[in-house]
């Protein structure tokens, strides 16, 4: 259990990414028309940043601190199976009261609220975990994580607005998400290094149930327009996204390196005094 002052900027740093889901609010400020035309850019642009953050962070993340690559591949299947399961529930929730069409878009909405909660609790341990080791990676963290949440809860504002939402509740719904960044980060703190041995089989999970948000119910949406035209701009907007995600691991990588190093270096002196 660390000290009760310990605790101030790790709280702060995850309220302050948890304040990056409100950047809907440009969105928001359009009107329905106009927002309607580009909802499908927003729901491709999240598509290229859930794979992104598969193939880019969680999977080479959970490679690099698991030894066990079945262990990996049995938990991506588990978090599709979960997001399936709960998919499935939603659809027979809404069917006893809305039309089977709008059952299905809404509970695309709320799948993309559990995954973007459930990854935010990931954010929210990493942040904590970063601060329990020294200041400077904990800011350093802070940083990386808002950078990559910003694309992420564009593209999640999209998804709702997509499935349904209206705006305020789109932006309302994404930032109570948003707040189990804080519950990890508490929960972190509390925990210390026991919650930070369980958080790496978290990794995968997240992978797995990113992969069929992505792969099972947002794409499909996107095939369903058939113009050329939309075709392109829908590629275009899910490329920018994986570039993006890929950008911003490659800083965290180097970012991460040259922490490795100075904690490297620090050990060897206290060593040789």
């Amino acid at each position: 259990m660390i000290e009760t002052n310990h605790w101030i900027y790790p709280i702060a740093s995850t309220i302050i990414v948890s304040f990056a889901s409100l950047i809907g609010i440009v969105f928001v400020l359009l009107s329905t028309q106009k927002l309607k035309k580009i909802v499908f850019i927003l729901v491709s642009f999240a598509v290229g940043a859930l794979l992104g953050n598969v193939f880019f962070q969680l999977l080479p993340e959970a490679f690099h601190v698991l030894s066990d690559y079945k262990i990996i591949g049995i938990l991506v299947i588990t978090g599709i199976l979960i997001m399936f399961i709960l998919e499935k529930f939603f659809h027979w929730h809404h069917d006893h009261r809305v039309e089977n069409n709008e059952g299905h878009t809404h509970s695309v909405g709320y799948l993309s609220l559990v995954a973007d909660g459930f990854h935010n609790f990931i954010d929210g341990i990493l942040i904590a975990s970063g601060w329990l080791i020294s200041p400077e990676i904990g800011i350093s963290t802070t940083i990386a994580v808002l950078l990559h949440e910003i694309p992420q809860e564009i593209g999640d504002f999209g998804i709702l607005i997509h499935s349904g939402f209206s705006k305020k509740k789109a932006l309302l719904f994404n930032f109570y998400s948003a707040l189990t960044s804080v519950l990890g980060c508490a929960l972190t703190l509390m925990a210390g290094a026991k919650l930070q041995e369980l958080s790496i089989y978290v990794l995968p999970l997240a992978a797995g149930i990113f992969i069929y948000l992505a792969g099972s119910d947002l794409i499909p949406e996107l095939n369903k327009d058939h113009s050329k035209k939309n075709a392109i701009i829908q590629l275009s907007a899910i490329v920018a996204g994986l570039v993006l995600i890929l950008f911003i691991s490659i800083s965290n990588a180097h970012s991460h390196a040259t922490e490795a190093s100075h904690q490297e270096n620090e050990h060897t002196e206290q060593c040789d005094h």
